[in-house]
């Protein structure tokens, strides 16, 4: 375990959520919530099929601002409601996972605590995703998060 957590393979983003935990995790659970808030800003999703479910998958085409279509699929490794999800990620179905996901969702009152850590098999993985801008999609995909679940907690 300590070898996942080497600090040279992950990038782990946080935001303090004005939700409570069931339902932010809710919004983890099915493809209409995932879809209203997943992805850095301009990006929209496309849901081809998802299981929530231990060994389930989420299949979905992410859509730039720019119109370019980006294939990911999710499989589910681990899922303790409310708290904690583990996923594979990958890109095109029949390709290894690129990293595994990890959703950690702690109370905070009646706020939540989101961590979202990514753990890659290199830290050249690790540093090329940086390159892409990968901590700044997931400070902004952790905002929509927030966005979104505060108005369904209206």
């Amino acid at each position: 375990m300590s070898a996942e957590l080497d600090p040279a393979k992950i990038l782990r983003v946080e935001r303090l959520v004005s939700a409570p935990r069931p339902l932010v995790f809710e919004a983890f659970s099915d493809a209409r919530h995932l879809d209203a808030w997943w992805g850095p800003d301009g990006f929209t999703n496309d849901t081809h099929e998802m299981e929530f479910s231990v060994g389930g998958l989420w299949r979905y085409t992410m859509i730039g601002p720019d119109g370019k279509h980006w294939p990911n699929w999710i499989r589910y490794t681990e899922i303790s409601p409310p708290s904690r999800i583990v996923y594979d990620h990958g890109g095109e179905m029949g390709e290894p996972a690129h990293f595994i996901g990890i959703v950690a969702l702690e109370e905070r009152g009646n706020k939540t605590m989101v961590s979202l850590t990514l753990v890659f098999p290199t830290a050249e993985a690790r540093n090329a995703t940086l390159k892409f801008g990968a901590v700044d999609g997931g400070r902004q995909t952790l905002a929509k998060l927030d966005v979104y679940v505060q108005k369904r907690a209206a």
